[in-house]
């Protein structure tokens, strides 16, 4: 506790591990590559750089504040020294701007017109390097990486895999993947977050939109689009729609408007899930079965079991598909008996990058054809809905498709962020389904942003424990602590992104304020649908009586590697 003096204000100290959120605080937008409050601090840019009170240079994001403190943000000096170091990494960087994917959203871009830097003075003398688009869901460029660091210690930090880092020394300094193999080659789970703290175009999402146009264009094609829970709370970011505001009808009228052809909900497909887990879970408990049971919804967690622990794969593991998947099923049923004669293409609008590789994968295709065809991100739709000259921020909602129009129950709604599987597993296997049951279980520990939760619940006339995990580093620790008898647990809840799904790669770029407000837009969702169980919704009900007849373990449920 205490006060410090930034340029001349005087600023209380309130816990802050650094100076520089101290100056933020004071309402002073300190310029950064490489600092993100959620990883380690690493120092590297030096964009941050105060002067003290004895004319001496400090970093501000590893400089710790004291009671009074004296600094400057702003002198003259201080802005040479920014000016220096932005012409230094343009130097070395590509400059095609115009046809980069993070053009308008570039930090580099957006620093150098901030600090008025008109021209470069030095000559990049750096050979071109090879792009890297071998990965189904990231591309990695190289000649437009300025050495920040950021998605090494996303991938160390968050997800415990260490696929990027440093090699070389000096000049020849570069961030590679071990002896510069291609990312295809790696241990890289497709999860995305080096691409979403990437300030530049040095690792982007792979960008599919121009295949959904000409899917779109083809009069033979009949496009159905199927949009995961999260991306109604994300999209909106992009047009200025306040945060966490539930923008799903104007995004179903803004694919209409652009040719999609049918749009349905995948919250429908998550209630599908919750009654597969469900039954699953209980028919473990009532036979013996493998426990603890892990969530199968993340495709990046997948990739991850079978990377470094393939004895949970269709052991421990739900046998259950994503909801991405098993919608995919649905539809693909659907389509067969509908009549229609044109070829089907069906796409997920998903706020995961994963999701890109998971539709590749064989165990998701028949007779050499995807179930689902493509799997775009909400940035990817972002870019579709700008491209059409569409003001989505004006748009009129839109009802979902015919036969699905009633969407899913709010159950569903929540599998969007950390705890929500769980929670929704919870309520359908609890003996208590009153409505005061369901406000209790809100505070049973399921629910909230830490990356491991714990939970015990009375179900089936007896006592479970629950574990809910988000980023892949935390879930080793998990698994480390049931393998070695820790720990027990009977239900553990995995997610690879930060918070959830609301955290994904594939989802306009946020930290933690702002994945808090898509968490209470997805729980406000919840709340406003009088249908809290997902068995209880009538869709449901349609879909097993007559589009699955008796066919769900065929439909709904997976043997990785086949």
């Amino acid at each position: 506790m205490g006060y410090m003096y930034v340029d001349g204000m005087k600023v209380k100290i309130e816990g802050e591990k650094n100076i520089l959120e101290v100056i933020r605080k004071a309402g002073i937008e300190m310029p950064t590559f490489c600092y993100y409050s959620e990883l380690s601090t690493y120092g590297a840019c030096r964009m941050c750089v105060v002067e003290n009170e004895r004319g001496g240079i400090d970093a501000a994001c590893s400089t710790l504040p004291r009671d009074g403190m004296k600094i400057k943000t702003n002198t003259p000096a201080l802005q040479k020294h920014r000016k220096m170091i932005l012409e230094l990494l343009l130097s070395t960087h590509c400059r095609d701007c115009t046809t980069c994917s993070k053009n308008g959203s570039c930090r580099l871009q957006e620093l150098a017109l901030r600090f008025g830097v008109k021209q470069v003075r030095f000559e990049n003398n750096r050979p071109e390097k090879e792009k890297d688009t071998s990965s189904k869901s990231i591309v990695r460029d190289p000649n437009k990486c300025i050495l920040c660091g950021d998605c090494v210690r996303v991938c160390q930090e968050k997800q415990g895999l260490g696929i990027i880092d440093f090699a070389h020394r000096g000049s020849k300094l570069q961030v590679m993947p071990a002896f510069d193999m291609k990312l295809c080659d790696t241990d890289c789970v497709n999860c995305g977050q080096c691409a979403a703290v990437c300030p530049t175009g040095a690792i982007t999402v792979k960008d599919e939109t121009e295949k959904m146009w000409d899917y779109l264009a083809d009069p033979t094609k009949r496009v159905v689009v199927q949009i995961a829970p999260a991306v109604r709370v994300a999209l909106g970011d992009e047009f200025g729609v306040e945060h966490g505001e539930n923008v799903l009808g104007k995004t179903v009228k803004a694919l209409k408007m652009m040719g999609v052809d049918s749009v349905f909900d995948t919250v429908l497909s998550a209630d599908l899930t919750v009654l597969e887990e469900a039954n699953e879970f209980v028919e473990r408990v009532k036979n013996g079965g493998t426990f603890p049971m892990y969530t199968s919804c993340c495709p990046a967690w997948i990739k991850y079991a079978e990377n470094k622990h393939p004895e949970l794969i269709n052991n421990n593991i739900s046998s259950c598909k994503s909801p991405m998947q098993m919608f995919g099923s649905v539809i693909k049923k659907w389509h067969e008996d509908s009549g229609d004669e044109r070829e089907l293409v069906s796409v997920a609008i998903m706020p995961c990058t994963a999701k890109k590789y998971e539709v590749s994968r064989p165990e998701f295709t028949e007779n050499g054809k995807r179930i689902i065809e493509l799997s775009l991100t909400t940035q990817e739709l972002a870019t579709m809905i700008r491209g059409a000259g569409i003001q989505f921020d004006e748009l009129e909602s839109e009802y979902l498709d015919a036969p699905f129009d009633m969407g899913g129950s709010g159950a569903g709604v929540i599998f969007g962020v950390t705890g929500g599987v769980a929670e929704a597993v919870i309520r359908q296997c609890s003996d208590d389904k009153s409505s005061g049951a369901i406000k209790e279980i809100k505070f049973i520990g399921v629910r909230g942003k830490e990356e491991i939760k714990e939970a015990t619940i009375q179900a089936l006339g007896r006592e479970f424990k629950i574990c809910v995990v988000h980023g892949l580093a935390n879930a080793e620790k998990i698994i480390q602590a049931t393998q070695s008898g820790e720990a027990y647990y009977d239900l553990i809840e995995v997610m690879a992104c930060p918070e959830g799904c609301i955290g994904g790669a594939g989802q306009p770029f946020a930290i933690s304020p702002e994945r808090d407000k898509r968490a209470k837009g997805l729980y406000h969702t919840d709340e406003r649908i009088q249908i809290k169980f997902s068995d209880k919704n009538p869709s449901v009900g349609y879909i097993y009586d007559e589009i699955v007849k008796g066919n769900s373990h065929e439909m709904f449920h997976v043997h990785y590697g086949k």
